[in-house]
C-alpha cells in the first residue's frame, strides 16, 4: 500500500506536468482541456500548499526541540513556549491535508442549477416556495456569487409555482448542494381566518451544471413542443407560441421553459436544464452501481420526509440531518445560511474521513 508521503510525491509530480501542460501555446485554444486542466491545478495546488505548511511546521518544531534541548534558564522557557506553539499547529495542518486527500467530488467547481417549487400545501406552499427563493437569492449577493434567473412562474396569490436559477460561483455547489429535498414550514397563512398554524412544505433541488461535453445529446432523442406561455389561473400572456417543452425520450426526463418571449431562448434555457438534470441522474446511478445508495434528493415532498422546519411562531429552524436548532428564522430567511451549511460541511468531512480510516 502506497504511504501518504508516496502519495504526496506523486501529487507534487502531476502538478509539475500540469503546469507544465498550462504552458503550451496550444491550451489556449482548447477551451475545454484549458478547463480540466486549471480545475487541476487548482486542486493539486491546495495540496502541495498544504503539504508544505506541514513540513515547515514540522521543521521548526525539530528546531525548537533541539534549542529547547541545548538552552538554559529563560532561553529555555522561552524554546519551551515555541515548542508548545509548533506542537499546537500541527493537529490542524495534518487535518486540513488529510481533509484535501479525501476523494474530491466530481461536481467541485461547477456553477448550480437550483429549482424550487411548491410542494404540499396548496397555495401556501407557494408562498413558501418564494419565500426559500429570496433566502437564496440573497444568500447567492452575500457570498458573491452571480445568480441568473432561467424560469420563474408566479402563482395565482403571488408565490411560485416553479423557479430556476443558475448560480456561478467557484464554491457554489460545495455550499448548496445540502439544501437539496424538503423545506417545511409551520405558521399562520395569510388565508387562515381562525389563526391556526399550518404544516406546508416546498421542494428544492440542486443539480451540477452540465456543459455540452460533459452530456451528448442525440436530437432525434427529443421531442419538442411548441405552445403560448400562461400567467397564474392559466391565463395566456404572450400572442406567439414561444414557451417550448422538451422531452428526452430514452429517460422521459421532461423540461418546459416559458420565462423568455422568445421561442429560441426558452429552447436554449430548457437544454441547459435538461443536460443538467441527465448529468446528475447519470452521476446517480453510477453511485448506485458502486454501492452508494443514494436517496432521492426530492422524495415525494410530503410534510414527513423534511430536510429543514422552519417555524414562524418559535422563530426556528431546525435541520433534522444534524438535529441542528437555531432561533434565528428572520435570519435565516435574510440569507444567513453559512451556520448551517457549515456545520453540515462538517458533518460530511468527518463522515468522509472516518469511512477512509474504516479502509
Amino acid at each position: 500500500m502506497r504511504s501518504v508521503d508516496q502519495t504526496l510525491h506523486v501529487l507534487q509530480d502531476e502538478l509539475h506536468t500540469v503546469e507544465a501542460a498550462l504552458s503550451e501555446p496550444d491550451v489556449a485554444s482548447d477551451l475545454n482541456r484549458l478547463r480540466d486542466l486549471s480545475r487541476r491545478h487548482k486542486e493539486l495546488a491546495e495540496i502541495n500548499n498544504a503539504w508544505n505548511d506541514l513540513k515547515s511546521a514540522q521543521a521548526d518544531l525539530g528546531t525548537a526541540k533541539e534549542m529547547f534541548n541545548e538552552s538554559s534558564g529563560d532561553d529555555r522557557e522561552l524554546w519551551r513556549e515555541e515548542v508548545n506553539n509548533a506542537e499546537a499547529r500541527l493537529p490542524d495542518l495534518e487535518m486540513t491535508l488529510e481533509t484535501l486527500l479525501l476523494p474530491r467530488d466530481p461536481n467541485e467547481g461547477r456553477n448550480v442549477i437550483l429549482e424550487i417549487r411548491g410542494a404540499e400545501g396548496g397555495e401556501e406552499a407557494n408562498l413558501f416556495a418564494s419565500d426559500l427563493a429570496q433566502m437564496f437569492r440573497r444568500y447567492v449577493a452575500l457570498r458573491g456569487w452571480k445568480l441568473e434567473v432561467i424560469e420563474e412562474r408566479e402563482s395565482e396569490q403571488g408565490g411560485l409555482d416553479e423557479a430556476i436559477y443558475l448560480i456561478k460561483g467557484d464554491d457554489a455547489w460545495a455550499r448548496l448542494e445540502h439544501e437539496a429535498g424538503v423545506h417545511r414550514v409551520q405558521r399562520v397563512p395569510v388565508t387562515e381566518a381562525k389563526g391556526r398554524v399550518h404544516t406546508s412544505s416546498a421542494t428544492v433541488s440542486v443539480l451540477p451544471e452540465a456543459e455540452e461535453v460533459d452530456v451528448d445529446i442525440n436530437q432525434s432523442d427529443l421531442k419538442i413542443d411548441v405552445y403560448r406561455s400562461s400567467g397564474p389561473g392559466g391565463q395566456s400572456v404572450n400572442t406567439t407560441d414561444s414557451a417550448v417543452r422538451i422531452t428526452h425520450l430514452p429517460s422521459g426526463i421532461v423540461v418546459s421553459m416559458q420565462d423568455e418571449k422568445s421561442q429560441i431562448q426558452n429552447r436554449a434555457k430548457a437544454l441547459i436544464v435538461l443536460r443538467s438534470r441527465l448529468l446528475k441522474a447519470a452521476q446517480d446511478a453510477q453511485a448506485t452501481e458502486q454501492g452508494d445508495l443514494k436517496r432521492s434528493q426530492l422524495g415525494s415532498g410530503g410534510r414527513s420526509e423534511k430536510i429543514r422546519t422552519y417555524n414562524f411562531k418559535e422563530n426556528r429552524v431546525t435541520d433534522h440531518r444534524i438535529n441542528l436548532t437555531t432561533y434565528t428564522l428572520d435570519s435565516v430567511l435574510a440569507g444567513y445560511l453559512d451556520p448551517y451549511v457549515d456545520a453540515l460541511l462538517s458533518e460530511k468531512r468527518a463522515r468522509q474521513l472516518a469511512e477512509s480510516d474504516g479502509r
